[in-house]
């Protein structure tokens, strides 16, 4: 079993030396030109300082920053920064992990359209594109802040579906999410482990991912391939997520199997995903390709993986339009996610919106979003002072932690489970008949199970 044969003659822009990296933007941009890949943007593994003035010249990014940066950064090579580092405002985005774990329900409709399908290997079809549609927002390189312990977030008003995800653990750093509609129950358990390797960071996701499609009671089980940050400090930083994504059917054994391209110079094979859907004989049955920022498209195959005669290929996704020139290259439902409109009538106090410091970088004021920040870090240092001076551990709110522990390709992971209880508090809030007229706004961020402790 294996991913579909690719162009053979990619592998030359896969292979050019690093070498190459001497050269000058100019030269970049002649050898692009020559080559017929105008409209490619150019990438240079290895960075450059002419790709990093570029860079500050387009955002917050300066190059006395990025100096300052990799002066701190250098005792941590090889080292996992997944928590041991405090890292300066000016490299975030306005958004949490949990917000970001809220991205994958962009494009919820394709696990409406799985658990509606009559036809097995659709479903996968449907349900692997759905994993692969977030990757057009992961693309972003700024960083979402590590939420608090105990912080939530809550999405409404989308596709039907309630979403809530909590911050779990502290150290390792762990959240855990829920969503459901009429269709299916997403239950994930999230856990990054990532290794710092000077000018960039590999990202491993240690979580476990599981879709049920209510239908016919279907369960689904991911496992994405990791995500390679590349010019953290010197040159224009970029996202790749090079390797194999495995969505299995584990009721009946049917799997989808995707192959990320990794990026070659020139842009090579950037973005391109293909593989086929498997039955649970390994016999593949569908072949998928596309790209991950544009569309995905299958077509019907025969055991040795070629097209069927008298098949054509069919777009299952495309992307959504993208704001044009958005500050923090935002989708549309990026914006939605940060905004109070899908948020539900008495929003949580622990809830990422309201944190001070994710709002001041959302209006621009980057002194007061770094003041607020390391202010939430010191009370988060205070309030774990306070729980282990009483002899108290941290007791997650809407999910308990269970028994079982799974192994993950990069470890294993302790599994936590939604108890029911945040549906419990929904359903007491909107059949109270008496919501309060209060500007959710102005709701002081609260995630605090101890009290809201100063460092005193």
């Amino acid at each position: 079993m294996g991913s579909p044969k690719k162009n053979e003659s990619k592998g030359f822009f896969a292979s050019v030396s690093s070498s190459f990296s001497v050269f000058s933007n100019a030269m970049h941009r002649s050898v692009n030109g020559l080559l017929g890949y105008e409209g490619v943007e150019v990438i240079n593994p290895e960075g450059g300082k002419e790709d990093a003035e570029e860079e500050a010249q387009r955002g917050r990014w300066k190059q006395e920053d990025r100096d300052s940066y990799w002066k701190m950064m250098q005792k941590y090579i090889g080292a996992d920064v997944t928590s041991m580092v405090t890292l300066p405002v000016i490299i975030f985005e306005p958004m949490t992990m949990l917000q970001k774990m809220a991205e994958l329900m962009e494009y919820s409709y394709l696990l409406d359209r799985a658990d509606e399908s009559e036809d097995p290997y659709m479903r996968l079809v449907y349900a692997s594109s759905w994993a692969i549609s977030v990757y057009f927002a992961y693309q972003r390189t700024w960083k979402p802040f590590n939420p608090i312990l105990g912080e939530t977030y809550e999405l409404v008003n989308h596709g039907g579906i309630t979403f809530l995800a909590e911050q779990v653990s502290h150290h390792p750093p762990m959240s855990a999410g829920h969503a459901e509609n009429d269709h299916f129950a997403y239950d994930v358990t999230s856990k990054l482990k990532t290794k710092f390797l000077g000018n960039s960071v590999d990202v491993y996701p240690v979580g476990r991912t599981r879709v049920t499609l209510k239908r016919d009671g279907v369960v689904l089980d991911l496992v994405p391939p990791p995500t390679k940050v590349n010019n953290l400090i010197f040159g224009r930083t970029w996202v790749d997520s090079p390797g194999e994504m495995i969505m299995t059917n584990l009721t009946t054994g049917d799997k989808a199997v995707l192959y990320f391209q990794p990026c070659g110079w020139f842009g090579a094979g950037r973005y391109e995903v293909d593989g086929y859907i498997y039955n649970s004989s390994e016999e593949p049955k569908i072949l998928m390709t596309g790209k991950w920022n544009e569309s995905l498209s299958c077509q019907p195959c025969d055991p040795e993986g070629e097209p069927l005669p008298n098949t054509e290929m069919k777009e299952v996704w495309h992307v959504a339009d993208v704001p044009p020139n958005d500050k923090f290259q935002y989708t549309h439902f990026a914006h939605k996610i940060n905004s109070f409109d899908t948020a539900p009538k008495k929003l949580l106090a622990s809830d990422s919106r309201l944190r001070p410091d994710r709002y001041a970088l959302e209006l621009g004021d980057l002194s007061k979003a770094g003041t607020e920040k390391t202010s939430l870090e010191e009370r988060q240092r205070a309030e774990k002072r306070a729980r282990e001076a009483n002899g108290h551990n941290f007791t997650p709110r809407w999910f308990d932690l269970t028994e079982e522990v799974t192994t993950t390709p990069w470890g294993e992971l302790e599994i936590y489970q939604y108890n029911g209880k945040y549906s419990e508090h929904r359903a007491s809030i909107d059949n109270s008949g008496s919501i309060d007229n209060v500007d959710v706004k102005s709701t002081e961020f609260n995630p605090w199970q101890y009290g809201n402790l100063s460092t005193e």
